[in-house]
C-alpha cells in the first residue's frame, strides 16, 4: 500500500520520545499521513514488545464515537478501563480537537503513571489557548507534510539509488498530481480520482475545519482570498495588498479581514507562512510574508486548467517544503537591491542561504541568481539549486541538481 511506506523519520522521531514524560503532538494538514503514522508507530510498539491490549487507539472523526465527543467523564473511563495502569500505556487519540474540552483530557491521562500519550491535529489552534496553558512545557510538536519526492517515488516502487533516472518527468508528475499519500495510491485509477479526491479534502478543509468553526459567511470573499495566495506562491504578499488588489476586481474585503483568513489558512496548514528577514540589519521583519502550500497538487482545485504559476515558484514551494522537513527555521531573505530564496537556521544552529531557479538559461538569469548570494559578505554555506544537469560553483556558491538535493544523493 502507497501510504504505508515507513515514514522512517517521523517513526524514529516519535521512537527517540518514547516513554519520556511529554505528550507527543502530531500536527498537519489533513490526509497529511497522521493517522496511518500513528498506526504504523503503534506496529513499532508491538514489535518492541508492547501488548497489544496496553495500546488504546481512538479516531474521533469516527462515527462509532461521537457518543463521546462532549462527555469528557465516560470517554476518560473508557480508556482507563482498557488498560493495566501497573504497566506501561500507550494512548492514541487522532483528531482530537474534535471533542470538547479534551485539554482536560489530555491532561488527566497524562498525569496517571505509566501514561504514554500521543495525539493528532489538523489545526495549529491545537497548541494555542487551553491547551498550551495546560500543559506547558510538557509536550513535543511532531509536524507531518505530505510525502517528499524521495517518499512519492518510494510509494511508486521506482528505484532511487539510481542516479540516471529521468528525474525531471517524475518531479512533473508529482507536482502536477499530489503528494498527498492516498491520492499517490490513487493514480493507478486515473487523474480523475486524483482530482475528485483533492476536491474533498480541500472542501472538508474549507467547509468543516474554516468556513464552520470560523463562522465565515462570505464565502465568495474568502475562496477569492485562497485563490489569490495560490496564484501567487513565492510572491511577497501583504493583507494590504490583497485587499486592494480584489478591489480592482470589484470586491470590497477589508484588509484585516483578510489577515484573519490568511491566519485560518495557515492554522490549518493549507499554507505555510515565511516572514522576510533583512540581511543588513539581521532582524526579522513584519511584512510582506511569502505563502508556500502544502501539497501543491492542490492547484488542480484552487487554479484549474489555470495553473499558470511558473514552474520556477513551483520548485521552490517544494524546496521550501523540503528544507521544513530536515528541521530548518526558515526565513526569506532580503537587503536593499536583492532577495534572497531562503535563509535557514539549521537544527544545530548554523546559518545556510539558498537561491532556487529553474534553469540557468541565460547570462540575465546567471548573474541574478548568483549575484544575490554573493552580495551576502559572510562564510556561511550559500547554495544555488536548479534542474540543470551540469553544475558550476562560483565563488564558493554551490551550485547543485535540485533533484539529487531532494533525493539526498551524495553530492559530490
Amino acid at each position: 500500500m502507497a501510504n504505508y511506506i515507513t515514514r522512517k523519520e517521523y517513526i524514529s522521531k516519535l521512537l527517540s520520545y518514547k516513554d519520556q514524560d511529554l505528550i507527543k503532538v502530531v500536527t498537519g494538514m489533513r490526509r497529511s499521513g497522521k493517522s496511518t503514522l500513528l498506526e504504523l508507530y503503534r506496529i513499532e510498539l508491538i514489535k518492541l514488545g508492547v501488548a497489544e491490549e496496553q495500546i488504546v487507539f481512538l479516531n474521533f472523526e469516527e462515527f462509532e464515537l461521537r457518543k463521546f465527543l462532549n462527555d469528557l467523564d465516560s470517554l476518560y473511563y473508557h480508556i482507563i478501563n482498557q488498560l493495566d495502569l501497573s504497566k506501561p500505556c500507550y494512548v492514541f487519540l487522532d483528531e482530537v480537537q474534535n471533542v470538547k474540552e479534551f485539554e482536560r483530557l489530555v491532561d488527566g491521562l497524562f498525569v496517571k503513571p505509566n501514561m504514554d500519550v500521543y495525539i493528532t491535529g489538523s489545526n495549529a489552534r491545537l497548541l494555542s489557548g487551553e491547551l498550551a496553558t495546560l500543559l506547558s512545557g510538557r509536550y513535543i510538536e511532531i509536524s507531518i507534510l505530505p510525502f517528499s519526492f524521495n517518499e512519492y517515488l518510494t510509494a511508486r516502487n521506482i528505484d532511487i539509488s539510481n542516479k540516471y533516472l529521468n528525474y525531471e518527468t517524475f518531479f512533473f508528475e508529482y507536482v502536477n498530481e499530489t503528494s498527498l499519500p492516498k491520492g499517490v495510491e490513487l493514480r493507478t485509477s486515473g487523474f480523475d480520482k486524483i482530482y475528485e479526491y483533492l476536491e474533498a479534502i480541500y472542501n472538508t478543509i474549507i467547509e468543516k475545519d474554516i468556513t464552520q468553526r470560523y463562522q465565515i459567511y462570505d464565502k465568495r470573499a474568502f475562496s477569492n482570498v485562497v485563490k489569490f495566495v495560490a496564484s501567487n506562491i513565492g510572491n511577497p504578499l501583504s493583507p494590504n495588498n490583497i485587499a486592494q488588489t480584489l478591489k480592482k476586481d470589484g470586491q470590497s474585503t477589508h484588509n484585516t479581514t483578510v489577515e484573519r483568513y490568511l491566519e485560518y489558512l495557515t492554522t490549518s496548514f493549507v499554507f505555510y507562512k515565511v516572514n522576510r528577514f533583512d540581511l543588513k540589519g539581521r532582524k526579522q521583519l513584519a511584512t510582506q510574508e511569502k505563502y508556500y502550500l502544502a501539497d501543491v497538487g492542490l492547484l488542480n482545485i484552487l487554479k484549474g486548467k489555470e495553473r499558470t504559476t511558473d514552474r520556477g515558484h513551483i520548485l521552490e514551494n517544494i524546496v521550501y517544503l523540503e528544507l521544513l522537513r530536515r528541521g530548518n527555521k526558515i526565513w526569506t531573505g532580503t537587503s536593499r537591491n536583492s532577495e534572497v530564496d531562503f535563509v535557514c537556521k539549521t537544527k544545530t544552529g548554523s546559518i545556510e542561504y539558498y537561491q532556487v531557479a529553474w534553469q540557468m538559461s541565460s547570462d540575465k538569469t546567471i548573474e541574478r541568481e548568483y549575484g544575490a548570494l554573493e552580495k551576502i559578505k559572510d562564510n556561511y554555506p550559500k547554495y544555488l539549486l536548479t534542474t540543470d544537469s551540469f553544475t558550476q560553483d562560483r565563488n564558493g556558491i554551490k551550485h547543485l541538481n535540485v533533484f539529487n538535493w531532494l533525493l539526498n544523493f551524495e553530492i559530490e
